[in-house]
């Protein structure tokens, strides 16, 4: 019989007991039928009271036991009765209402997906999800979950990543782009070669680290772990010496059962499951109580500069075409470097697909001179695409107009490139990492929150490094940084604020991320790296939920807090109640009771927490 039942069955009883001893003179079968009510309901505490024993714990199941024992003795029927089954009822709530802070977990689940439709035999089958192989070809239509991690070999489509980042707006996913386990295509078709199957996908691994993460104790849990290890065998004797000097047994067994504190040591781990629960749903992953709890307290955050505070790839800012329009500039250059792969070639074949120019002229020749750009041939005439050492060794001068003008650019931040045609200059493209667009305000959210220093570690140069600064409104800035020196840099920092948080991309940032007190790392869905490196993983590029993460742990805390005051003194008015005799055993369970609920349901208003 589940636990269900038997809290209705022993209810139908009492109350049957309660109408016949009313109206009745049948007391006899009353006080059988409290008896059979105290057995049904009080079995399962006391198995469970010496299943502790048998690992030398004193738990609350043994106390509410011997004052249900102790209440049988005196002919206490009703107060034995009553003690089972709000106790178990209390049990059958909590675990219901427990269910709910877990409820980000199940919702997880709920995502994960059940069948798969392959390509076999040149033929469509539908398996189940987990006997996909890897290099297996996944078809997947509109309105379907993606069972694998893989690479799109065919087909385009929106692909919404809720499931994996928290993103709420569908991504345009195409050919050669990487698709994650659990995500849903909304619109579209996408023929998939899988990577990453079963147990092995980002999806599970997120799922595996949040389920271990809630089961990670922080140090305030451990240590009322250990209080009540103290605690409840205190209580014992404690019960003893009433009666000793008070030669009243009943007011030692209701005095046992009230000092049970219950509502204290659920008071941390509930709240701390419903935080990291929330993280999980919005695409921050916290691997652990003691982070979650900690993380509020951050003194100094450090930043990464390229994939991080910027998006990690070069764009074009600005056009200045001389003699020419900007566009057949842009063709031009554009035509030069459509077979390089330098990033800034990237960079202004992009801007050209951006600004649909699709009439590119094929080079007779080009010739790349490494360190200072590309000589190409295009309709029969030299083209020269660069930096300055590329224009004088070919003998083209810079006037001082346009010197002072490229001068300019590089102080706020940009790479130059200068483009000639038959010798002459023709225009400069101006190409910079560009920066995300939360960054700005997420430095003024730290802030806010009353982070002490903001700082940014790059391996760039120092004239980029100062033009990022001081857009973002940085305190401070460390340029040309090997890996080791960002190491150094974060040690400084620790000992001189404290707390010191570092985030980067998991990847390059590795050391550094490791040596912070806390790592954080952006952008680290399907980042092997990033998940087993950091301790708090932003899954999606959307650096601003660093300052959700950071709100989260601070809401985290308050809400512990809360519950540890609320359940010590619901314990010293209902211990202050049963001294003066007007708490009593059966009211005092109640209360008991309803304060662990009371401490739950306030955890389970972690879930709703936003931004």
């Amino acid at each position: 019989m589940n636990k269900g039942y038997k809290v209705l069955l022993t209810g139908i009883i009492i109350v049957t007991s309660i109408i016949i001893k009313e109206l009745t003179d049948y007391l006899l079968i009353s006080s059988l039928l409290l008896l059979v009510a105290t057995i049904i309901a009080g079995i399962p505490i006391m198995i469970n009271a010496l299943r502790s024993l048998r690992y030398k714990i004193i738990s609350i199941d043994l106390l509410v036991s011997i004052a249900v024992i102790g209440a049988i003795i005196i002919n206490e029927y009703f107060e034995g009765a009553a003690v089972t089954f709000l106790f178990m009822f209390g049990n059958y709530l909590e675990s219901k209402t427990l269910e709910k802070t877990r409820s980000a977990i199940k919702s997880l689940l709920d995502l994960a997906p059940d069948t798969a439709r392959v390509l076999r035999d040149h033929k469509e089958i539908e398996i189940a999800a987990k006997d996909v192989v890897k290099d297996d070809l996944v078809v997947v239509k509109p309105g379907e979950k993606i069972p694998v991690d893989g690479v799109i070999i065919e087909g385009n489509a929106y692909v919404n990543q809720a499931a994996i980042t928290g993103e709420s707006m569908p991504v345009n996913k195409e050919v050669n782009q990487n698709v994650f386990s659990s995500t849903i295509i909304e619109s579209g078709y996408l023929k998939i070669k899988a990577e990453k199957v079963g147990e092995d996908t980002t999806f599970s691994r997120i799922l595996e680290m949040v389920e271990v993460a809630q089961d990670k104790k922080a140090k305030t849990q451990k240590f009322l772990e250990k209080f009540s290890q103290y605690y409840t065998p205190s209580i014992i004797v404690l019960a003893i010496i009433v009666y000793l000097f008070t030669k009243d047994f009943e007011l030692a067994l209701t005095f046992l059962v009230i000092a049970c504190p219950g509502a204290l040591v659920i008071s941390t781990p509930v709240s701390i499951v419903a935080g990291i629960g929330n993280g999980a749903k919005h695409g921050v992953l916290i691997k652990g109580g003691e982070i979650i709890e900690k993380l509020g307290s951050v003194k100094v955050v450090a930043f990464d500069k390229t994939g991080t505070l910027t998006i990690g790839k070069p764009q074009v800012t600005r056009v200045k075409a001389y003699g020419i329009s900007e566009t057949e500039l842009i063709r031009l250059t554009a035509s030069a470097e459509m077979y390089s792969e330098h990033p800034l070639a990237r960079a202004v074949i992009d801007h050209a697909n951006e600004l649909f120019i699709n009439n590119l002229v094929t080079p007779d020749h080009t010739e790349i001179i490494t360190g200072h750009g590309i000589i190409a041939n295009v309709l029969n005439k030299p083209l020269l695409v660069g930096n300055r050492k590329l224009l004088l060794d070919n003998k083209i001068v810079i006037s001082k107009e346009i010197e002072n003008e490229i001068s300019n650019e590089e102080n706020n931040g940009q790479t130059v490139v200068l483009v000639t045609y038959q010798e002459k200059l023709i225009g400069i493209i101006s190409i910079a990492d560009a920066i995300r667009k939360d960054a700005d305000l997420l430095i003024k959210k730290l802030k806010k929150q009353g982070v002490k220093k903001v700082v940014m570690l790059t391996g760039d140069n120092i004239r980029v490094a100062k033009s990022i600064s001081e857009k973002l409104g940085l305190d401070h800035y460390y340029s040309e940084l090997l890996p080791e020196d960002k190491v150094t840099r974060l040690k400084q920092l620790q000992k001189e604020y404290g707390t010191t948080v570092m985030v980067g991309d998991g990847v390059n940032d590795a050391p550094a991320i490791a040596s912070a007190d806390f790592g954080i790392a952006v952008g680290g869905a399907g980042s092997d790296v990033a998940m087993e490196t950091a301790d708090v993983v932003l899954l999606s590029n959307e650096i601003n939920k660093l300052n959700f993460a950071i709100g989260l742990s601070r809401a985290t805390v308050r809400n512990m807090k809360q519950n540890i005051y609320f359940a010590i003194f619901i314990v010293i008015i209902l211990l202050t109640g049963v001294l003066a005799k007007f708490v009593f055993l059966s009211s005092g369970m109640f209360i008991h009771e309803l304060s662990v609920l009371a401490v739950i349901i306030n955890a389970i208003r972690l879930l709703k927490y936003k931004d």
